[in-house]
């Protein structure tokens, strides 16, 4: 199966987080399953961490490569499904994340409710 890790997925994994739920860890940890972190949120972080509220003192590159994430770059095909999503929820990394979900038809490893306003799938 494929999986989409949010941004608040991903650093619950990276840290070792009671907040990821028992099935999620299960499931990234899941050899036969193909995890990706989306480009978009690795960018959140990063903006995040710049402003100073957000302490991942880790490399992105050596933490993807080390736990054998992929990486989902932004396609013309993500930025078309996101001009077509309706403005239900504001957050512009979200929305990407949601659109590249719908486009890639991958699940998104997540516990935002938001997400829920769209026809994504969620895994959690």
């Amino acid at each position: 199966m494929r999986l989409l890790l949010d941004s608040n997925s991903f650093l619950w994994w990276v840290t070792g987080s009671e907040r990821l739920s028992a099935i999620a860890r299960n499931a990234i940890a899941d050899d036969a399953n193909e995890v990706s972190v989306a480009i978009g949120s690795l960018w959140e972080i990063a903006i995040k961490r710049s402003l100073g509220k957000l302490k991942f003192p880790h490399d992105f590159e050596t933490v993807l490569h080390a736990e054998e994430f992929g990486l989902l770059p932004v396609t013309y095909k993500h930025l078309h499904a996101l001009e077509s999503l309706p403005l239900r929820h504001r957050d512009p990394f979200d929305r990407l994340l949601i659109a590249q979900s719908i486009a890639e038809n991958v699940p998104v490893v997540t516990n935002d409710r938001a997400f829920a306003l769209y026809d994504v799938k969620t895994f959690w």
